[in-house]
């Protein structure tokens, strides 16, 4: 007797097969990534400890030599940075035999895509919080070490202005001081970026000297008036983020968006489990359990290699 044409196959049976939802989820997860994307990454994978220790010499400088002298010696003590590996994060799905059996095939898609874009929010999310400690700043001390976006030295304060803050938009004096700020610490000037909210893009792509082909040099549809991109701006990249942090005044009404210019030496992504997505079939439910999850840390490496400023929003 014929059995019929009702069998399980990989697409009725997707769900049950983890392999493509993990390289779903890695794919949507590298796609929403930013700063991540921007800063040192070290790759700490199969490796055991919660703590990773980075030596932090410091810089030595030339001494004269004299005739028939010794030579000078350099005996610094040096210090180190500690990456505390201390994130883990999950997403998680249990999707019952009748949602998989009635579901569309585009669901399978949403939610690995889903999951990839939560989990690298929240890594851009732990990376933007270090904002805070660059500059001298404290990490969790709010932004008293950024600068205003209008000239780039003038520090937030967000007691002045009768408590609304200060922050400004983006100018161009505000990013070259920016850049000089980077500059005077000898900041290594490729593998700069900016970070900045959509607000700042509709500034920049306002300003003349980032759009217009007599200042960018490029031909051929290339510049931003024609194709809406934000490029580089006197050798720093500029990207786009809807993840920036918000910051709010003293009067509790007054916000702003917080960016960030940096090198990639400034901070550090340390990833001890990449995405990973598992699932199991749970009887009790009848359903099956779909898990993404990844462990990491981040840290600050280099204090005067970035500097956070705050625009209004």
């Amino acid at each position: 007797m014929a059995l019929g044409t009702n069998h399980s196959t990989t697409t009725t049976q997707a769900v049950f097969i983890p392999e493509i939802w993990s390289d779903d989820v890695i794919a949507a997860y590298k796609s929403n990534l930013v700063i991540a994307n921007l800063v040192t990454k070290l790759n700490h994978s199969g490796k055991k400890g919660d703590t990773i220790h980075i030596p932090k010499p410091t810089r030595g400088s030339a001494s004269s030599k004299a005739a028939s002298t010794q030579v000078t010696l350099i005996a610094n003590t040096e210090s180190e940075v500690q990456i505390s590996i201390d994130k883990h994060y999950e997403y998680s799905k249990l999707i019952e035999d009748i949602v998989a059996v009635q579901g569309l095939n585009s669901m399978r898609g949403f939610y690995t895509d889903d999951a990839g874009y939560a989990l690298a929010k929240q890594v851009d999310t732990d990376l933007f919080a270090l904002v805070e400690g660059l500059q001298g700043g404290s990490a969790g001390g709010g932004y008293a070490a950024c600068v205003i976006g209008g000239d780039g030295s003038t520090l937030y304060d967000d007691a002045a202005n009768t408590n609304a803050g200060n922050g400004s938009t983006l100018t161009d004096a505000g990013i070259r001081k920016m850049i000089q700020t980077l500059d005077d610490a000898d900041v290594p000037m490729s593998e700069r970026y900016i970070v900045i909210p959509p607000v700042e893009k509709k500034t920049l792509t306002g300003i003349a000297r980032f759009t217009e082909q007599a200042f960018t040099g490029e031909v051929s549809g290339g510049n931003t008036i024609r194709n809406g991109k934000v490029g580089d701006m006197y050798g720093v990249e500029a990207f786009v983020s809807t993840n920036c942090p918000t910051e709010t005044a003293d009067d509790t009404t007054t916000q702003y968006r917080v960016g960030m210019m940096f090198h990639k030496s400034a901070l550090v992504h340390a990833e001890q489990m990449g995405v990973r997505s598992q699932t199991q079939y749970k009887q009790e439910y009848l359903g099956d359990l779909f898990t993404t999850d990844t462990i990491y840390g981040v840290g600050e490496l280099r204090d005067d290699a970035g500097i956070g400023f705050v625009v209004p929003v």
